[in-house]
C-alpha cells in the first residue's frame, strides 16, 4: 500500500491515497495507523478514490502539542479533503475512528455523504478497563515503564515471526501487539494520552453522541460490530442501529473489536455492497434546521 505525505499547518500527515471514482475515507482507531485498513484500500480502490490518513499523532503523523478532541481530528480530515482537493465522500470509521466519523458529520454535514461505523466510540459509556485506567492520573509514567525499549521491541519481534511464519496478521492479538509497540516513542505516547482523556475517563467514555444521531438520520449509515467485541459491546451497536430508522447492522459474531481485520475479506464485501447500494446524502439545509426544531422541547406557557 503506497502513502505519500501532505503538510497540513506545517506539519506531516501520512496518507493512503489511491484508485479513482468517488471518495471513501478510512479512518483508524486510537493507537492504530492507516495499515489496519490494507485488506480494504485493495477491494475499494477498484471502484473508489480510498483515502486512509494517519491521524495527528498516530503512525507516521506528526504529534506536535495540541488538541486532539474529537472535534479537532474531524476539522483536521475536514483540512485533509481540501488539501486533497475533495469536496465530499464516505467516511468509514474504526473505534476512535468512528466518533471523528461522527464529529465530522455533525461539523460538517455538507460534506458527509455516507457513514459507517465499526465498533465505534462514542455510542454509550462502556469501554474497556485497559482505556479507562490508561486515562487515570499518572498513567503516563505507567506507560511509559511498560514501553521501554527492550518491551517495545519484543512485540515489534513477535510481529516479526509472525510474518516469517507465514501466519495470518490479523485479529486483535495482532492488533495489540502493533499498538503497544507504536508507543515506544514518547510523542507518540503523549498524543495517545492527549486523544484518550479526550474521550475517556476512568468510569468509561465521556463522549456521546447518541444525543445527536436524529442528525444523521439523512444520511446512510452501516454499522458493523463484533460480536465478541471487549472493548466497546456490541450493544452499542445494537441501539445506535434502532436510533437510525433505515440503517444497517452487520454482526461478525467471530470477532473481536477488529472485525474488519478478523474477516477483511467478509468485511469489503459488505462495504462494497452497502456502497453499491445506496445513494449519497443530498446536504438540505432547510431538512437539517427542521430536524433541529423538531428536536427542540416547546416553550413553556406563560
Amino acid at each position: 500500500m503506497k502513502t505519500i505525505e501532505v503538510r497540513l499547518h506545517g506539519h506531516r500527515q501520512r496518507v493512503a491515497l489511491t484508485g479513482r471514482g468517488p471518495a471513501v475515507v478510512l479512518l483508524h482507531g486510537i493507537v492504530g495507523s492507516l495499515d489496519t485498513w490494507r485488506d480494504a484500500v485493495a477491494a475499494l480502490a477498484r471502484t473508489h478514490t480510498v483515502v486512509a490518513p494517519d491521524l495527528r499523532g498516530h503512525g507516521g503523523s506528526a504529534a506536535p502539542p495540541g488538541d486532539y478532541s474529537l472535534g479537532a481530528h474531524a476539522s483536521g480530515l475536514r483540512d485533509l479533503l481540501d488539501a486533497l482537493a475533495i469536496d465530499r465522500a464516505t467516511v468509514v470509521g474504526h473505534s476512535l475512528g468512528g466518533g471523528i466519523a461522527m464529529q465530522f458529520g455533525y461539523q460538517h454535514p455538507d460534506r458527509l455523504e455516507r457513514l459507517v461505523l465499526v465498533s465505534s466510540g462514542g455510542l454509550g459509556p462502556e469501554v474497556g478497563p485497559a482505556l479507562r485506567a490508561a486515562s487515570l492520573p499518572g498513567s503516563g509514567l505507567v506507560l511509559a515503564a511498560l514501553c521501554r525499549t527492550e518491551l517495545v521491541g519484543a512485540a515489534g519481534g513477535l510481529l516479526a515471526l509472525l510474518r516469517r511464519a507465514g501466519l495470518p496478521d490479523r485479529g486483535d492479538s495482532v492488533e495489540v501487539l502493533r499498538a503497544w509497540a507504536s508507543l515506544g516513542d514518547p510523542q507518540g505516547r503523549r498524543a495517545f494520552l492527549a486523544t484518550l482523556r479526550a474521550v475517556v475517563g476512568p468510569s468509561g467514555q465521556t463522549v456521546n453522541a447518541t444525543d445527536k444521531l436524529y442528525l444523521s438520520s439523512p444520511v446512510p449509515t452501516l454499522l458493523v460490530w463484533g460480536g465478541r467485541d471487549t472493548m466497546i459491546p456490541v450493544a452499542h451497536g445494537a441501539a445506535a442501529h434502532a436510533a437510525l430508522p433505515g440503517s444497517r447492522f452487520v454482526v461478525f459474531p467471530a470477532a473481536g473489536h477488529f472485525p474488519h481485520r478478523s474477516d477483511p475479506e467478509r468485511f469489503a464485501a459488505v462495504l462494497r455492497d452497502f456502497l453499491a447500494t445506496t445513494a449519497p446524502a443530498a446536504h438540505d439545509p432547510a431538512a437539517r434546521r427542521a430536524l433541529l426544531a423538531a428536536a427542540r422541547p416547546a416553550r413553556p406557557a406563560r
